[in-house]
């Protein structure tokens, strides 16, 4: 799944990918960039996993046996010493034997009792003895885990059998499914914290144990334990005034949850309040009966629903799904402006309605696109590319973004989601149509997926901003529309020719239809429906 490489003394033609026919069929282009992408970051969450475990390992390690050598110290003064009894017994015999020499003939009082049998350890060693057990109890649990934990990272590589087609979305599901059992909090956050947790349990009783056998030792050992612990403790603080802070650990971890569910609470309290409040003092007892037997069927159902679940299975990820993932992947976090641009091509594969709105849900891919949006034109002009004038670069690059708009814009269906494309449609809306639109004498190169992206695109603001058929960019379409028919010779894509037919019909734009009506015949139209 590596990239092949590059020979940097011949640097390969920068070019405008033109959107391909299917999802991934460019030549292999956006499949190269997405592998090495995915290895890496693969190679990043598993390589740095495994060095944290094997550290957890060999501290675990050393920690158990000083652990153990306390222990040895500490057990035997749960138990009674057998030396008390043998002194005991050695003493009777003594006054026995005392009596004899003095000849004397009364009788010696002895204590029928002994030592071991009235024996019972004192509440501090007691005590002493719980904290070492326990905290070896949590070094050998994290070990367990550590090891657990290495053979999940084993399984997550692992490489089934099959093409790279299948290699690449099974590895895809395995990513989603650790990212859905939070396997990298659970060995990055929890393991660690159990074992923190162990040291911190070691330390309070390691400062028992000297104070039992002296206070002054005790006092010596525990000034720097209390430093250390108050450092650990403060280093974790100041990652909730610096989300930035290097000193990030499991506590500062969960000190930021704590934070951001304390400022939810913050919020929803008072809403929560007066529902209870209405629930059991404004309300009739009987309405408030109901109430609790209605809460308890919901449970019995979700019950029943959760085991159902548990039978069945849980269904795996369509492959449309997974394409979008894929290309939400590379848009958010790769740099590479091939990449990036093979990857805004191949959005116009992606025809499923779930998987569209699936791969614009995401308020961070939603930030990085508007971003590369807005910058693709300035970038490519600084691009120089032997042979290839960088205007013309720049201006295709930009109408594959403006592309990449309309056709997100035309195939998702929820209005939220709508609404996170306003920025995205005033920006492309302030370009002029002939900057959207492709030029006469590149439509036949251009693919059909493009071509009717950009001529539905031009009827957006139509559709939602304003119904004028005297505007300028109207004159404008009607010119492009006799070159892009000429692209109906070599397509017989029923998408396209449904927002071609739906173009020559409307382009008055003369009727009475009420904005959505209007959107609504545009969507269907882009998406085929319309017969």
């Amino acid at each position: 799944m590596s990239a092949v490489p590059q020979n940097p003394l011949n640097p390969p033609v920068f070019e405008i990918p033109d959107p391909p026919p299917e999802f991934g069929q460019d030549g292999g282009k956006f499949y190269r960039h997405y592998d090495a992408l995915a290895q890496e970051i693969d190679d990043d969450m598993t390589s740095g996993l495994k060095e944290q475990l094997d550290g957890m390992l060999i501290f675990a390690g050393l920690f158990a046996g000083v652990n153990t050598a306390f222990l040895a110290l500490t057990i035997p003064l749960l138990s009674a010493d057998p030396a008390d009894d043998t002194n005991a017994l050695l003493a009777q015999n003594n006054a026995i034997l005392m009596q004899l020499v003095a000849g004397r003939n009364d009788t010696v009082p002895t204590d029928g009792i002994l030592p071991s049998a009235a024996f019972s350890p004192s509440h501090d060693i007691f005590t002493i003895n719980a904290l070492f057990s326990l905290s070896l109890a949590f070094a050998i649990i994290s070990s367990f885990l550590a090891v657990l934990g290495r053979q999940w990272l084993v399984y997550y590589r692992k490489r089934g059998g099959g093409g790279p087609d299948r290699q690449r979305w099974e590895q895809l599901r395995r990513f989603l499914g650790a990212e859905r059992w939070k396997l990298e909090p659970i060995l990055d956050d929890v393991l660690p914290s159990l074992l923190q947790i162990g040291l911190i349990i070691f330390c309070a009783s390691l400062v028992l144990y000297f104070r039992h056998l002296s206070p002054t030792i005790s006092l010596i050992v525990g000034i720097p334990l209390y430093v250390g612990l108050a450092f650990f403790v403060g280093s974790a603080l100041c990652t909730i005034w610096d989300k930035f802070c290097p000193f990030q650990s499991p506590l500062s971890h969960l000190l930021q949850r704590i934070t951001h569910f304390l400022s939810w609470m913050k919020d929803s309290f008072p809403s929560a309040w007066f529902h209870l409040r209405d629930a059991f003092y404004d309300r009739p007892l009987k309405r408030v009966k109901d109430k609790v037997f209605v809460i308890i069927g919901q449970v019995r159902l979700l019950t029943a629903a959760g085991l159902h679940i548990s039978y069945s299975g849980r269904p795996e990820e369509s492959l449309e799904l997974l394409q979008a993932i894929a290309l939400q992947r590379v848009i958010c976090i790769s740099d590479d402006r091939v990449a990036l641009l093979n990857a805004i091509a191949n959005i116009f594969s992606i025809r499923s309605t779930a998987a569209i709105e699936r791969f614009w849900n995401d308020p961070a891919l939603q930030d990085r696109f508007e971003e590369l949006f807005r910058n693709s034109y300035k970038d490519l002009l600084q691009l120089r590319n032997p042979g290839v004038n960088p205007r013309d670069m720049a201006e295709s690059a930009r109408r594959l973004y403006c592309g990449a708009v309309g056709h997100i814009a035309l195939m998702i269906t929820l209005d939220d989601e709508w609404s996170t494309l306003v920025a995205l449609q005033i920006d492309m809306l302030s370009l002029h149509m002939d900057t959207r639109l492709i030029p006469n004498e590149l439509v036949l190169d251009s693919s059909s997926d493009l071509i009717g992206a950009t001529l539905a695109s031009g009827f957006i603001r139509y559709a939602r901003d304003c119904h004028d058929p005297s505007d300028p960019a109207v004159q404008t379409i009607r010119n492009h529309l006799t070159a892009y028919s000429s692209a109906i010779a070599k397509c017989s894509n029923r998408r396209f020719l449904s927002i071609f037919a739906w173009t020559i019909i409307q382009s008055p734009l003369d009727k009475d239809d009420s904005r959505s009506v209007y959107f609504e015949a545009l969507t269907k139209a882009y998406r085929g429906l319309v017969p």
